[in-house]
């Protein structure tokens, strides 16, 4: 088999592997094998092939190892799709720390009240972590 072809089986299988994975370092190895297949393709001696793909490969780990500690999975950069919904304030858990009891999509939740608030009043979602809405009067 011509060696551009293993190159270029051993890229698609590692792009393949990668839809499984998610991490996105198993597409640019992949990448890097077909940067070697193409070589390959072109009449470029083995080494040169190796040293291409070696490159690219290196070049892309590093790449998207700096975009994940950039971009970290649960820096909460990501707006809830909550936020600025309006709830209900129910009832008071502990008024004094500021926890209550909240109407929201038909449910009560629990929240935390930034500022004053009255059984009643409409409050709005600013923001939610583990299952607790962070609400206050302002909009």
């Amino acid at each position: 088999m011509a060696p551009f072809a293993l190159w270029a089986i051993a890229g698609i299988v590692l792009i393949i592997a990668e839809m499984i994975t998610g991490t996105f370092y198993l597409l640019v190895i992949g990448i890097a094998a077909l940067i070697g297949a193409l070589a390959a393709y072109l009449g470029a001696p083995f080494w040169l092939q190796a040293v291409l793909a070696a490159i690219a490969g290196i070049g892309g780990v590093y790449a998207v190892h700096n975009w994940w500690i950039n971009h970290p999975k649960n820096a909460g950069a990501m707006a809830s799709l909550d936020t600025g919904e309006a709830v209900v304030l129910e009832s008071w858990v502990d008024e004094p720390a500021g926890r209550a009891r909240v109407r929201y999509r038909g449910t009560t939740w629990d929240a935390r009240v930034t500022g004053a608030a009255t059984i009643n009043e409409t409050l709005y979602i600013r923001a939610q972590q583990s299952g607790v809405l962070d609400v206050s009067a302002k909009q």
